[in-house]
């Protein structure tokens, strides 16, 4: 490729503030929504449960067909700009919506209010992350060029995840209480806290999607394929290996996500302590440090010594020591966050590690359908991908908000806007109760996936040696 057609670094930097702001609005929705509506406002946990396991698998089927819209789109600014300049602004007033519920609903209209926003996010979210992904082959000629802008994305991504998770809890409260006013509840600070911190985020993610549209220029109009939900499955069902990954995945995410799910809540009602909000933030921050190193830079040290099937393994049983290790210091009277460091790393240097392991076993389940049907599904293959990672979030939230309702976990004794120690007025049957579904349900989830994996894949690295050899061959 000529040096007059590669990509600029305006280029690269802007679809990479693109993934940060995309990223950030994302982990606000996936990490938050469960505790505004069912701990802030009062939603019954089980109807928030419900509304999060059918919106999430709505949006997994939703998937291939904004796709094929996208694919027929045809304007003068390109097929995928104009998708993601519309996604991106009608994705950040919904936001804003679903975070600034009107304080005079309640009961059935809420959840009614709930029920809507949520749905509609999810909707618009879909219409700007599928062009974003999509328009790569838009503006890159491929080899090194596209690998490098996607594995950059991929980090800006896990930077927009990081910041959201690092800022958020702290920033509502300070909010809160600058805008709130004095005398009023712990409660309304968050819920107005809330309202004003979404107003930043969601001005940043248009302000960063504009400046991504404004410098990424689509070079030429390309083939854009897309995979209908017939063919994911149909691709599942004649390739075994790959619904042996795409199971494993639907496992080990359910597991991950109840624990994220229910993570706040374990620091406002077990952990206790008025100065929650901190552990919390240094907790996340520790954790999301250390999976985005993990990813970087542990499972390349990991490779040189052992096979991607054995680190998976590896990665499983640092996970179920993690969990472990939570439960027993979480039933303890500790309350120093920093030996919580411990659980933290081995489960989140697992959650990275099993990122980049999962996506390396998809790929082979490509080359392996290819000898076995004749066909190369990648683009269906890794299709599916997202679709059963929204999956899996829907039935994780559903577990999460199920575990809640059966706790009755509240914050109806806030009375004033100080700090409160909340685990005082929490049970040890409840705290239990919250310890357990954090850490066993996961393991025993992790354990069905170890089983179910060794029991199912076949994919070693002599195997696929084999089968690359033999692909070449025919050709």
């Amino acid at each position: 490729m000529s040096e007059h057609n590669k990509l600029s670094g305006a280029a690269k930097a802007s679809y990479g503030l693109g993934a940060v702001g995309k990223d950030m609005v994302y982990m606000l929705s996936a990490s938050y929504v469960l505790y505004y509506f069912q701990d802030i406002l009062g939603v019954s946990a089980a109807a928030m449960g419900v509304i999060l396991m059918v919106a999430r698998v709505f949006d997994a089927f939703n998937d291939p067909i904004m796709g094929a819209i996208v694919a027929k789109t045809k304007t003068r600014f390109g097929k995928f700009r104009p998708w993601l300049l519309i996604g991106t602004i009608t994705n950040a007033i919904v936001l804003y919506l679903m975070f600034s519920a009107p304080p005079t609903l309640s009961g059935s209209g809420l959840v009614a209010y709930a029920a809507v926003t949520y749905i509609l996010w999810g909707v618009t979210y879909t219409m700007m992350d599928i062009p974003y992904w999509s328009m790569i082959p838009a503006f890159t000629e491929g080899g090194k060029e596209r690998e490098g802008l996607t594995t950059l994305a991929r980090s800006c991504a896990g930077v927009g995840s990081a910041i959201i998770t690092i800022i958020t809890v702290m920033s509502v409260s300070a909010l809160g209480h600058i805008f709130g006013g004095a005398d009023i509840t712990d409660r309304d600070v968050e819920r107005i806290g809330f309202s004003y911190f979404t107003i930043v985020i969601a001005a940043l993610f248009v302000l960063f999607t504009v400046i991504c549209c404004i410098n990424v220029k689509e070079k030429s109009t390309v083939d854009m394929k897309t995979a209908s939900i017939g063919e994911m499955f149909r691709a599942l069902i004649q390739n075994d290996q790959a619904m042996t990954v795409v199971v494993a995945i639907v496992i080990v995410n359910c597991s991950i996500y109840i624990t994220s799910n229910l993570v706040i809540y374990f620091f406002k009602y077990d952990f206790g302590t008025v100065g929650w909000r901190g552990a919390y933030t240094l907790f996340s921050t520790f954790g999301g440090g250390i999976q985005i190193l993990a990813m970087m830079l542990l499972y390349p040290f990991l490779r040189r010594f052992f096979t991607s099937i054995k680190i998976y393994f590896i990665s499983m049983g640092m996970a179920i020591a993690g969990y472990i290790s939570l439960l027993v210091l979480a039933s303890t009277k500790m309350d120093n966050v920093y030996i919580l460091f411990i659980p933290a790393f081995f489960i989140f240097s697992a959650n990275g590690m099993l990122a980049v392991i999962t996506t390396v076993f998809l790929a082979n389940t490509v080359d392996y359908g290819e000898l076995k049907n004749g066909r190369r599904d990648e683009s269906v293959i890794f299709s599916m991908q997202t679709f059963v990672v929204k999956l899996a979030s829907g039935v994780s939230a559903f577990i999460a908000a199920l575990a809640l309702q059966i706790l009755q976990l509240s914050n109806d004794t806030a009375e004033t806007a100080t700090d409160i120690d909340y685990s005082q007025g929490v049970d040890i049957m409840q705290k239990m109760g919250l310890r357990m579904t954090m850490t066993i349900i996961p393991v025993i989830g992790i354990l069905f996936a170890i089983f179910w994996f060794k029991k199912k894949y076949i994919l070693n690295d002599e195997k696929i040696e084999e089968i690359s050899a033999e692909i070449a061959r025919r050709k």
